[in-house]
This record gives structure tokens, C-alpha cells and sequence, in this order.
């Protein structure tokens, strides 16, 4: 079982997959509608706008499968990656009420909640000896200030050094700092300063303000977003970057979308992984919205990887497709799927049904089924170790 490290910035992804990549297409004959494609990447000309939306409208899904596929096996071969990692959603309660959101709770909800330090930590203990990191985000609680969350922090960080804590949307973090009267970056570099590993990507929505006007009017604006990552980037903090898709964004709204989030990964190298997931419609207040088809979230997949260049990962996020479309999109372009998770309220609550008692083998056999090997990471995309699933042993039929 090999072991082996990389530099952050690099999250494992092959120095030389750009002469790879051309290498590779030069051996495939493309239709009309992607010749135009493949013809700028040749020319490391970057894609476009216009280019996207080619990619969103061109009719053969299997060849923008393969167009992703190679960008994929460019840049990781045929790793799979995945870490071993719980949900701990600290508070559903929250002082927006965005209309796609199913966890949401007003304060005097019946079923509203917000774990003190101490319940947290015994939620976590739970799981701590086999997960090595924290994924944790949440509603924007009116009393909870940067106080509260750097004592969450260091209390983790002393009584589980080794679990590392992603935590905190952008959103999340621009609340906190109106609540405690302290800059964006102040904010970061408390958390940092405190325990905090990495940002994710939550809260990207579309990066288009008339759409978040209708489906989350109230959170942070589409500059915002970014500059938040930015200020994390700046300061050492790695994030990574969404996409709700499905909602009533046009395709040409889903391309600007990843183009911005594109180039603040030019400018920055801060991103390490996007993840573009459907919306669920149960039990919100968007009713215009409808479900993405399976080809839809396999093209969405597939053009995330072809356009986004600075973005090492991208994540077949199963919490939200399943795992059966999780294993396909790990043949469209996609090379990472979230991991144990073990517990989550989010998704599950907008309608997710897949499970969340996975371990490890079972991870790494549904990548080992997609083709690809199962490498598990840790959260920064630093440090890896090729996972061998374990084989059961045969049952013999009963007679």
C-alpha cells in the first residue's frame, strides 16, 4: 500500500497534464460541435462564455463524457479520491430563510436546535476514532459570534488533534463578522489562528445577484462570495466552491458562474475542489424549480471539468446524486467523492436518500467499480494513500 504527499497547491494533480491532455485529444476524431473546443485547448487558448454554452447544448453526451474523462486522466490518472469524515450541522437555526433551504428553522420552531460546545464535542467523539476530519456548516445563529466559534475550534483542535475541521460557509463568515464587528479577514485569521483547516464551498448558489435575488435573497452577494474565498485564499486558508444548479439559472448563467469561480482560482490557487450538486425541491418554497435528469448532472459534471482549469478536483458529490450517479460521474470528469460523512441533515432533509453508514471498503469499492482507484486523502488534498478494499469473504449458499 503506497503512500505519498503533495504540495497543496498541487492536490496531487500531474505537473505536465496539459501536454498529456493535448496528447490524448490528438488521438480521438471529434464531431463538428467539439472540434471547435478541443482546436483552443490544442492552442492553450482558454474557453469562453460562448465555448460553455457548446458544451451545455452539444447533443452527444458520451463524447462530452470523454472530452472530461481525458481531462481527468491528464491531470490524475485513474485516481479516485475520498477522506474518512463526519457532518456535524451545528444549528439549523438561522436569521435568513433562503426559498431553496429544507433545513432552515426559526428560532421557536419545535424542532429547531443548536448543539453547545460541549454536546458537539460528544456528537464528535463518536466518530473521531475513524474519521480524520469535520465538516461543519450551518444556519446563521443571531447570538453566536467569532468567540463562540474559536472556542469550538481550539476545543477540537486539543481533544482531537488530529481530526482537521472544514467549517464555515461564506455566508457563515460574513455574518460573523457583522455580529463581532470585525473584518473578513479578521474573521479568517482568528479562525485559522484557532484550528480551522479549510473553508467549503457552500453557498455559491449561482453567482448571478438576479438569481439569488429569487431563490436566497438576503445572503451575501455574488462578489462577496468570492471575495471571501479570496481573503481565505490570501491568508493560507484552501477552500472549496459550489454550484447549485437546477434551480432557475439559464446554462449561459451556469458557465459565468464557473468562469468566475475560474478565475479567482487563476489569480489565488486557493481553490482546491468544485462541487456541483442538483437542487432537491422536498420540502422548500421553490416551486418553479424541477429535478435535474441523470444527463443533466452527468453534463454539468462533465463541462465543470473541461472548463475549470485552475480547479484541481472535481466532486461527484453523492450526499446529493447517489451513489449510483456518483459512480458514473467519476467516468465523466469528476475525481473525488465526499467521504464516510456518517451523518448530515442538510441534503437529506431536501430529499437525499443515500445512505450515510458507509466506511472506507465501501467507498472504495464503489470507485473500484467506476474503473478507478480508490486513494484516500486528506482534507487539504495533501496527503494520500492507495486503499485496498478489503474482500469479504464468499457466502456459500445455504442448502
Amino acid at each position: 500500500m503506497s503512500n505519498w504527499k503533495s504540495a497543496v497547491v498541487d492536490a496531487d494533480r500531474n505537473k505536465d497534464w496539459k501536454v498529456r491532455l493535448k496528447a490524448s485529444l490528438q488521438d480521438v476524431h471529434w464531431s463538428e460541435s467539439l472540434q471547435s473546443i478541443v482546436n483552443k485547448i490544442l492552442d492553450d487558448e482558454q474557453l469562453d462564455a460562448s465555448d460553455g454554452c457548446i458544451l451545455f447544448e452539444t447533443k452527444n453526451l458520451n463524447e462530452l463524457g470523454h472530452l472530461a474523462n481525458l481531462h481527468k486522466l491528464a491531470m490524475f490518472g485513474n485516481n479516485a479520491y475520498f477522506n474518512s469524515n463526519v457532518h456535524i450541522n451545528q444549528t439549523n437555526i438561522c436569521v435568513l430563510a433562503c426559498r431553496f433551504c429544507a433545513f432552515r428553522r426559526g428560532p421557536k420552531a419545535s424542532d429547531a436546535y443548536a448543539l453547545s460546545i460541549d454536546t458537539y464535542l460528544s456528537e464528535l467523539e463518536k466518530f473521531s476514532s475513524f474519521v480524520n476530519e469535520v465538516h461543519s456548516v450551518g444556519g446563521l445563529h443571531p447570538e453566536w459570534d467569532v468567540d463562540h466559534y474559536c472556542s469550538l475550534f481550539e476545543r477540537i483542535r486539543e481533544e482531537h488533534p488530529h481530526v482537521s475541521i472544514k467549517a464555515l460557509t461564506a455566508v457563515e463568515i460574513k455574518h460573523l463578522s457583522q455580529v463581532s464587528n470585525l473584518s473578513i479577514k479578521e474573521v479568517l485569521i482568528r479562525f485559522k489562528d484557532a484550528g480551522l483547516t479549510s473553508l467549503p464551498g457552500g453557498g455559491a448558489e449561482i453567482l448571478d445577484d438576479d438569481v439569488r435575488q429569487v431563490i436566497c435573497n438576503g445572503k451575501e452577494s455574488s462578489q462577496e462570495y468570492l471575495d471571501i474565498h479570496e481573503a481565505a485564499h490570501e491568508i493560507g486558508l484552501p477552500s472549496n466552491c459550489t454550484m447549485l444548479f437546477g434551480t432557475i439559472e439559464t446554462a449561459k448563467q451556469r458557465v459565468e458562474h464557473m468562469i468566475q469561480l475560474r478565475d479567482l482560482g487563476h489569480r489565488t490557487n486557493g481553490f482546491q475542489c468544485f462541487v456541483p450538486y442538483p437542487f432537491l425541491p422536498d420540502s422548500t418554497r421553490l416551486p418553479m424549480a424541477q429535478l435535474s435528469t441523470g444527463q443533466e448532472i452527468l453534463r454539468v459534471i462533465a463541462v465543470s471539468r473541461i472548463m475549470l482549469d485552475s480547479i484541481p478536483h472535481i466532486k461527484a458529490y453523492r450526499m446529493n446524486i447517489g451513489d449510483s450517479m456518483a459512480e458514473l460521474a467519476l467516468q465523466f470528469g469528476a475525481d473525488d467523492i465526499d467521504g464516510t460523512v456518517k451523518q448530515e441533515s442538510i441534503m437529506h432533509l431536501a430529499g437525499s436518500k443515500t445512505p450515510l453508514n458507509y466506511g472506507v471498503n465501501q467507498l472504495a469499492k464503489l470507485v473500484t467499480r467506476s474503473g478507478n482507484i480508490p486513494i484516500k486523502r486528506n482534507t487539504t488534498y495533501s496527503e494520500f494513500e492507495e486503499f485496498v478494499p478489503v474482500k469479504e469473504p464468499r457466502r456459500l449458499p445455504v442448502v
